[in-house]
């Protein structure tokens, strides 16, 4: 199913203390198998879409968590402090993006992941679609400017 151009996008933590709109198709959908997605989803990896910064409206109080990547870059983890629903991320490589957990969104039937990365983290337990692309590590892509 094709993500309409206008189609308004929304989602909600678990208490529903956070709200957020988007609109349109996502820049990427992408699945992440790196050891610190599955720390923080509690899986085999987590699935998020991403979008320009300047196209995503929040409401409510967030908590958030920093940590350097493997390649060095600063990942913001943004999550309920009463539920602790993963709600985004950013990463100091890609500025003016943020990436969506696909989890919190009220209806994300529409989003197919297109790719996989970090799959060399993979749990054997974790089954990804074969109809992904997928990469061992972060592949050389940066998404076009915000």
């Amino acid at each position: 199913m094709a993500i309409p151009d206008d189609g308004v996008h929304s989602g909600r933590c678990l208490c529903g203390g956070i709200h957020f709109e988007t609109t349109g198709p996502p820049t990427i959908v992408a699945q992440c198998c790196c050891v610190d997605c599955q720390r923080l989803t509690g899986t085999g990896h987590s699935t998020g879409a991403m979008y320009a910064s300047d196209r995503v409206r929040l409401t409510g109080e967030v908590t958030e968590f920093r940590l350097t990547s493997e390649a060095g870059n600063e990942v913001t983890r943004v999550f309920c402090p009463k539920c602790g629903s993963p709600i985004l991320g950013r990463n100091s490589g890609m500025p003016g993006f943020v990436t969506l957990s696909l989890g919190v969104f009220d209806d994300s039937s529409a989003f197919d992941p297109q790719v996989a990365i970090f799959t060399r983290s993979r749990r054997p337990w974790d089954a990804l679609s074969d109809a992904v692309d997928c990469f061992a590590a972060q592949p050389e892509w940066k998404p076009a400017e915000a």
